[in-house]
């Protein structure tokens, strides 16, 4: 029997939709600008196991999605499970750091969109400087802005066109590597490139790991349409799994195709164009400058596209919180005439073009390029009350809510759990080390202190813990006592 939806939404999304939308999340600009980073992280073309790293933790934590989004399958995803797991002693207090924290971490990710927007613009824009890159992020931003500032009823024909435009790209880059692939280049790996005595090795095994994880984040789209999901026990565990096993197929082809073209050395030097747009190198190498400036166009489509996307669904995390009593309540508010939330929308786009400009001259040297420090900051901050705080909720709710429907159990509980907090851990002790100068750790613990003092002023103007008494409702365990009579 298909569990209860109290929002009024229809579950609808079966195996193959709920895999399709994970893999559309996953694969985006992603793998076209981050190819480079890998290869200095691991200082060669031993960079592939920075791909398969990553995608190990993307499994293990996927499984923590898998039970939390079977056994708990409403629309919200993390800020579901931390409100039904920490409810008995801290209130309302991490849902409120996750929206919190999010209002960060979401325009962070847009924020590496736009710059590799911008990194790509800039093989068809050679001359183009930093302060015309600037501009043109920043007006990119502005342009994405604009066009939300509307109704927007559906955007299933925005994520097809992207989902079909990201395809066609990495399909190209692929098998144009593959047309003129050199193993000597791909496979030859420098003398000592993996010493697991040597600390260094660690240092780039961490950075590569975040990288790699950042590339795949997307595996647990799904789960926050729960309330949508059909046999939500079945099609979530699945999902997660499929997707990020079809994704890292796709990544290593890529990874290991574009080492076959492109001399790993060239990635790591700034003046080189395969430095920054990588895609467009094995292109111009491969199929000539033609088919090269035709590809680039549509990595920088898929760019803004999955920009356009980030922003309006980040715009609604707050608004949903709020409404549902969990936030401020001005960003419950809609725009009288066209009905989307305001304060949620200009909030996330300034901090988006924020992080850009940021990144782009704290990160301005060779060892720390923007998208690195942007990658760095955003899982720093995810780590902490995403990762971490609900890999603690399955185990909380195990003991807190023992009779709660469990269609899907991790398997080998608690293994994964705790694989998945050891990986999240490693990238957050080395955030510093890795990134020398950036202090990823300092900022996202500023961030969520200023959440605590935040939720301390909004607790008192609303009255809830710790100003006022904890409200503990279980909403899906009743909801199973209700079905049951």
């Amino acid at each position: 029997m298909e569990p209860p939806v109290s929002s009024g939404l229809t579950r609808r999304i079966g195996l193959f939709q709920a895999t399709a939308i994970n893999m559309s999340q996953m694969c985006g600009i992603g793998p076209f600008v981050t190819i480079p980073l890998m290869v200095a992280a691991f200082g060669g073309p031993q960079a592939v196991i920075g791909w398969v790293a990553g995608a190990l933790l993307a499994l293990v934590d996927g499984l923590v999605w898998a039970e939390l989004g079977a056994s708990l399958p409403g629309s919200g995803g993390t800020y579901v499970y931390l409100r039904e797991a920490f409810q008995y002693r801290t209130g309302r207090l991490m849902p409120f750091l996750f929206v919190w924290t999010a209002m960060l971490f979401i325009p962070l990710i847009m924020s590496t969109g736009v710059q590799g927007l911008v990194q790509y613009l800039a093989y068809l824009w050679p001359d183009m400087t930093t302060l015309q890159g600037d501009v043109v992020g920043v007006a990119v931003l502005a342009l994405v802005v604009l066009l939300l500032w509307r109704r927007v009823e559906d955007i299933s024909r925005i994520t097809v066109v992207m989902w079909g435009v990201m395809i066609v790209s990495v399909g190209a880059v692929i098998l144009a590597s593959f047309t003129d692939f050199h193993p000597s280049l791909a496979f030859t790996w420098p003398a000592h490139a993996v010493e697991l005595t040597h600390g260094q090795f660690w240092i780039g095994f961490a950075a590569g790991l975040t990288i790699g994880i950042y590339d795949y984040l997307g595996y647990n789209t799904a789960s926050y349409l729960g309330a949508e999901i059909r046999n939500p026990g079945r099609v979530m565990p699945r999902a997660i799994v499929f997707s990020i096993l079809a994704i890292m197929a796709i990544y290593l082809l890529m990874q290991i195709g574009v080492l076959g073209v492109i001399d790993w050395h060239s990635m790591l030097d700034p003046d080189d164009v395969a430095s920054t747009s990588v895609a467009s190198a094995v292109l111009e190498r491969t199929w000539g400058k033609g088919a090269a400036d035709t590809v680039t166009v549509l990595i920088l489509v898929t760019a803004f596209a999955s920009v356009f996307a980030g922003l309006l669904g980040g715009s609604r995390v707050p608004y949903d919180a709020a409404r549902d009593g969990m936030f401020f309540r001005s960003f419950a508010r809609l725009h009288p005439r066209h009905g989307f939330p305001v304060l949620g929308l200009v909030a996330m786009g300034t901090v988006t073009a924020a992080g850009f400009l940021f990144a782009r001259h704290v990160g301005s040297s060779a060892a720390h390029p923007p998208l690195s420090v942007l990658i760095a900051l955003l899982t720093s901050v995810m780590v902490i009350v995403q990762a971490l705080a609900q890999i603690a909720a399955v185990t909380v709710l195990r003991k807190r809510q023992p009779d709660l429907a469990r269609p899907y159990k991790m398997v080998l509980y608690p293994l994964p759990s705790i694989l998945a907090a050891v990986g999240w851990l490693v990238i957050y002790g080395y955030a510093d080390k890795a990134n020398d100068g950036v202090h990823p750790i300092e900022w996202s613990l500023a961030w969520v202190g200023l959440g605590g003092l935040a939720y301390l002023v909004w607790s008192k103007v609303e009255g809830a813990w710790p100003f006022g008494p904890r409200e503990i409702r279980e909403e899906y365990l009743e909801a199973r006592r209700v079905e049951a009579r």
